[in-house]
């Protein structure tokens, strides 16, 4: 991409500052510097909905509701889709928090720049509905994806999302979940890889980050795992199986304390053989996607998870 340089390894591509970006997030970051790393329980999800129900949104999709595999969710649907594909967006919010309603127009701008339709699923949320229920929720929507004449799917998530969209392509590539629908790819925004807390940014990026700390983050994953081990592949997708996989490609901003959760988990896939990349944008925090329309890096990002997904789902060959 131009503007970018990346590294001797070619696994991470870092993406420099724009001027114009950096006043920007100094604004924000002087918003949020009061709150951070607050405790965050059930009472914020009405907040964080409101939150992304800001999003700019796009005047080219149109939404529908529908349930796959017993799961309810939206559809969003660009007008240049394409038919037999669909992307899948598994939303963040610290598996606490977030909606299909509320990331409707994030989403919208994935979908109308991949040109495939893409379903958000409402997966249950915690503590109410702790770990696994949303693991399960969302290999119940993918495998109702194939009788819908869906053949080639994409996953996409941010976050938690990510979390469970890494954990639920492992899944289905190393269980052959559905037998009628071809994983074509995964794209992914600041996932949540490792549940364990055990990177190094967690340090290194506890500053920088203008959202969350280590303590606070500690409190959101016990309050989705309860008693649950932290370890297992489908809790922390970095310690899963990645031979197999398809294409993936990870964006993260080099300011978030999760920063980390990404290069480790590229690292282990491309070990693997995996085609996995990670892509860095320097002074970013956490969601800035979401930002689009008054973040460059906003834009860019969201244009290359677009070409690398319309890609992915318009192939012939199959990973």
């Amino acid at each position: 991409m131009q503007g970018s340089t990346a590294d001797r390894t070619s696994m991470v591509t870092i993406h420099p500052l724009d001027p114009e970006d950096a006043a920007v997030t100094a604004v924000m970051r002087a918003m949020t510097s009061s709150s951070k790393g607050a405790r965050l329980g059930i009472e914020a999800r009405g907040q964080f909905d409101a939150f992304m129900e800001t999003v700019l949104p796009r005047d080219d999709v149109t939404f529908e509701a529908d349930t796959l595999g017993g799961i309810p969710g939206l559809w969003v649907n660009p007008a240049n889709s394409r038919a037999g594909e669909a992307i899948v967006h598994l939303h963040g919010g610290w598996f606490t928090f977030g909606s299909a309603k509320a990331y409707r127009h994030l989403v919208g701008h994935i979908a109308a720049r991949a040109g495939a339709r893409a379903f958000v699923p409402d997966y249950r949320l915690a503590p109410e509905h702790p770990f696994p229920a949303a693991t399960d929720d969302v290999l119940a929507c993918y495998q109702a994806l194939a009788g819908r004449g869906v053949h080639r799917i994409a996953l996409t998530g941010d976050s938690a999302g990510g979390n469970l969209a890494l954990g639920l392509a492992s899944r289905v590539t190393g269980e052959a979940a559905s037998v009628n629908a071809a994983l074509v790819g995964v794209a992914v925004l600041s996932p949540v890889t490792d549940l364990t807390l055990s990177g190094a940014t967690y340090e290194t990026r506890a500053d920088a980050d203008p959202l969350f700390t280590r303590p606070q983050v500690a409190e959101l994953v016990h309050s989705y795992l309860g008693s649950a081990d932290p370890n297992p592949p489908l809790a922390s997708p970095l310690h899963g199986r990645h031979s197999g996989m398809p294409s993936t490609r990870i964006h993260v901003g080099d300011d978030e304390v999760l920063l980390d959760d990404s290069l480790r988990y590229v690292e282990r896939a491309v070990a693997a053989g995996v085609d996995a990349r990670a892509d860095v944008w320097m002074g970013m925090p956490h969601g800035f996607p979401a930002s689009i329309g008054r973040l460059k890096a906003a834009a860019l990002a969201l244009d290359a998870i677009g070409a690398f997904l319309a890609g992915r789902l318009q192939a012939r060959a199959i990973p």
